[in-house]
């Protein structure tokens, strides 16, 4: 996504980094000559606000991550959710005859669609990694079952954007051991990354009215959780850490009610295509 300027080409690497370059793009959804009911770019925006939003938080820490590599992995998985949140926004966009870019720029924090965990700020090293954990191990297996979706554009994105996702989720992993069995400060920090997280994992299972008129085509929220939970569970026994309890957050973000996080975010990201329109460079 971009205001303008020409994409950059980049090599493949191991973990299936994504090319933003349009061809590319186009490529993806080559099977969807067809252009998506309302319902449907309607949850394409769901998918599309939650990958975007997580990306513009993790490109934050291109150098300022723990070390050089770190700049690099987390860049490289903000590149990815760009990648996720393009085709999905595109598929979105089609309904109403806006691009992605509009999407991305022109909307008001009431029209977003992303769940209150994509929103929730960085915080130190150890917040970002529990953020990644759960949201990782959620987008996983949501496009393991997207990709059985009746709408060959959702299957399609899904198909491509879980090998991704796989890796998004085995580096959390990496980290919640690396500093859950560190040192006693690495671990004091990565308990409060998790328990200031978790108020937000239930939001993700949430059925709203909009499934129940996507029967087949979107994957049910409260069908995920049992796996999500079952892939979580042992990793956070092998670091030893216990599963946080607490109060639950409400929610809303699917209904365009958002977190206070949403807004300085959203004005960040949106600040040189306003103040420009139509620029190019």
């Amino acid at each position: 996504m971009d205001h303008g300027q020409a994409p950059v080409a980049t090599e493949p690497d191991a973990h299936g980094h994504v090319d933003v370059d349009t061809v590319q793009l186009s490529a993806e959804l080559v099977e969807a000559a067809s252009v998506a009911s309302h319902d449907v770019a309607e949850y394409a925006l769901w998918l599309g606000d939650d990958s975007l939003v997580l990306a513009q938080h993790l490109g934050w820490w291109i150098s300022r991550a723990p070390e050089l590599e770190e700049d690099i992995a987390l860049g490289n998985i903000a590149l990815d959710l760009i990648g996720h949140a393009r085709s999905l926004l595109h598929y979105a966009g089609a309904e109403s005859g806006r691009t992605e870019d509009d999407l991305a720029y022109w909307r008001d924090e009431p029209q977003w669609r992303s769940a209150h965990l994509f929103e929730q700020p960085n915080g130190d090293f150890a917040h970002t990694i529990a953020r990644q954990f759960i949201a990782a191990h959620y987008l996983f297996e949501l496009y393991s079952a997207l990709m059985e979706s009746t709408d060959a554009t959702l299957a399609a994105i899904a198909a491509k954007a879980v090998k991704e996702v796989d890796y998004h989720r085995d580096h959390s992993i990496q980290w919640v051991l690396r500093l859950a069995q560190g040192t006693d400060e690495s671990r004091r920090r990565m308990i409060t990354g998790l328990s200031d997280l978790w108020p937000f994992v239930d939001e993700l299972f949430v059925d709203e009215p909009l499934i129940d008129r996507l029967e087949g085509v979107a994957v049910r929220p409260s069908s995920l959780r049992a796996t999500v939970e079952a892939a979580m569970i042992p990793v956070l026994a092998e670091a030893e850490l216990e599963v946080p309890r607490g109060f639950i957050s409400s929610g809303g973000g699917r209904r365009g009610d958002h977190s206070e996080n949403l807004g300085p975010l959203l004005a960040e990201l949106q600040v040189l295509a306003r103040a420009h329109p139509g620029a190019k460079w």
